[in-house]
């Protein structure tokens, strides 16, 4: 699909006097995205509106070129996408393949289908026998997958998960996101990962879209937001004692270098200027009597660039004076 998964314009929603939504528009590119932000940003309130599950306040969003608005398109977005909630979903009595299969059918599966789907998917999200078992019975890292399984039956195009890790252990959440990268970077699907944890989004997403407070305040490929600064250096060196690696930090500042951070045989570099000057530090290294072993343009993280955002007036999208209100 080279058009846009999903376009927004001016989208915008209230709960009384509560604006969780401020006309925010994007348009989100095929492939894996995260959705980010701090709980309350509005996230949620987005994927509702997507599904036609809220009617918006004003503007339209647009969902493989469907409205969600339009009660026509609403149906043939319901087998479009695939959900998961952040909310527990399941229902009591049933067993995991009884629920996932019945959901197949409520997307339009034949009942044998249905089930030989139901079986497939919960082969993928690692349920084994337990699919028998009432949902009430089940773990919450195994409802997480049953969850996961439900969104996948009738095969969407599209998935828009929502906090899919909520509440599981390390080796649960793992193996989710390990699926979660497979399904948006092997499988082919157009994944929208709604979560407050950054590194589930760097580890599956290629965008990002960054919200707080009911706005867009950034977005992008996160190979473009976290960029290399090239006049940002991580330079380590072997000295052969504590006296000469410091000499040879002082010997670094003299020249006029700004050495914004130092560690036992670490030191982190600014220059003002494009190129670094690596002979000229060989050259101060080599006097003072030290060897360098690695100098690397240093690279911001995700984390920084969420913090940018963070720091920007969801209003104005400038960043907020010293004391200034949020």
């Amino acid at each position: 699909m080279t058009q846009p998964a999903i376009e927004i314009r001016n989208l915008d929603k209230r709960y009384g006097k509560v604006h969780a939504l401020r006309s925010i528009s994007a348009t989100i590119p095929a492939g894996p995205v995260g959705l980010l932000g701090p709980n309350g940003a509005g996230k949620t309130t987005m994927l509702k509106l997507l599904l036609g599950m809220l009617s918006p306040d004003g503007g339209e969003a647009k969902i493989m070129g469907l409205n969600p608005a339009s009660r026509k398109d609403r149906l043939a977005i319901r087998q479009r996408v695939g959900y998961m909630p952040e909310s527990d979903c399941l229902i009591p009595g049933m067993s995991a393949v009884e629920l996932v299969a019945l959901l197949g059918r409520l997307s339009g599966m034949p009942g044998p289908d249905a089930m030989t789907r139901a079986h497939e998917v919960l082969d993928y999200v690692g349920t084994g026998e337990e699919r028998y078992r009432k949902n009430e019975e089940y773990s919450t890292g195994m409802k997480q997958r049953i969850k996961l399984a439900q969104a996948l039956v009738h095969d969407p195009p599209i998935l828009l998960l929502d906090e899919p890790t909520n509440g599981l252990d390390p080796k649960g959440r793992k193996y989710l996101l390990d699926l979660v990268a497979d399904l948006g970077r092997n499988q082919g699907k157009h994944v929208l990962l709604c979560t407050h944890l950054l590194p589930d989004v760097e580890r599956t997403c290629d965008h990002v879209i960054v919200m707080n407070q009911g706005r867009i305040v950034q977005q992008g490929r996160i190979d473009a937001l976290t960029e290399t600064t090239a006049n940002l250096v991580h330079l380590t060196f072997d000295a052969p004692s504590e006296e000469v690696g410091v000499a040879f930090t002082q010997r670094v500042r003299a020249s006029g270098i700004e050495v914004q951070d130092v560690r036992k045989n670490t030191l982190h570099l600014l220059f003002q200027e494009d190129e670094v000057p690596v002979d000229g530090l060989f050259a101060m290294a080599q006097t003072s009597g030290v060897i360098i072993t690695h100098i690397v343009p240093q690279k911001s993280t995700l984390e920084d660039a969420f913090m940018k955002a963070m720091e920007l007036d969801p209003n104005t999208s400038e960043p907020v004076a010293a004391g200034g209100d949020r």
